[in-house]
């Protein structure tokens, strides 16, 4: 954890203004930033995706968060997806949040591992009609190499063809600018 404990409270005011801006019956996704490497066993200094970072206080690579108001079951409305760490990881990689530790930063109370993620979405998202992807969006720069958000994109497009397809950037760019 890279940062002073900021508190949930404004997590979860940003995330309440988020969906209260979404379509009926819709799932937003948000990843964090890919990691880059450097050599076979160096990895750059990782930099959190701003907009996972602004909805959750998350600072951790292989994160996802999950939004879907309108969700039947009521234990999937917010979750947030994290790799499952261990022993190992932390000697290597330095320490990553455990499900308390995300919960306390987060406010979020769904927390899963990230292995679950794929099973997760596949049993809800038959009652969404609308996916929000956060692809990112700057007028000044291209993106020549696909990133995260796009190649989910690709995948769901391809896996559930009959959904909308949305732009969570639209919404962060509102919202972000307000501190």
């Amino acid at each position: 954890m890279k940062y002073q404990s900021i508190n949930n409270s404004l997590f979860l005011n940003n995330r309440k203004n988020f969906v209260s801006r979404l379509k009926p019956a819709s799932i937003a996704i948000f990843h964090s930033n890919d990691e880059y490497p450097r050599s076979g066993d160096q990895s750059f200094i990782f930099k959190q995706n701003p907009d996972f970072f602004y909805l959750t206080g998350i600072d951790q690579e292989q994160s996802i968060l999950l939004l879907f108001p309108d969700c039947p079951n009521s234990v999937y409305k917010e979750v947030l997806f994290l790799r499952q760490t261990n022993e190992h990881i932390a000697v290597w990689e330095g320490h990553k949040y455990t499900k308390e530790e995300a919960k306390q930063a987060s406010g979020i109370e769904s927390i899963f591992w990230l292995s679950e993620f794929d099973n997760i979405l596949h049993s809800i998202i038959n009652y969404a009609e609308n996916i929000y992807i956060n692809t990112k969006e700057n007028d000044r720069y291209a993106h020549t190499v696909p990133y995260r958000h796009l190649r989910m994109l690709e995948t769901l497009r391809s896996k559930y063809p009959l959904h909308n397809y949305e732009r969570s950037s639209l919404i962060m760019r509102d919202l972000r600018p307000v501190k």
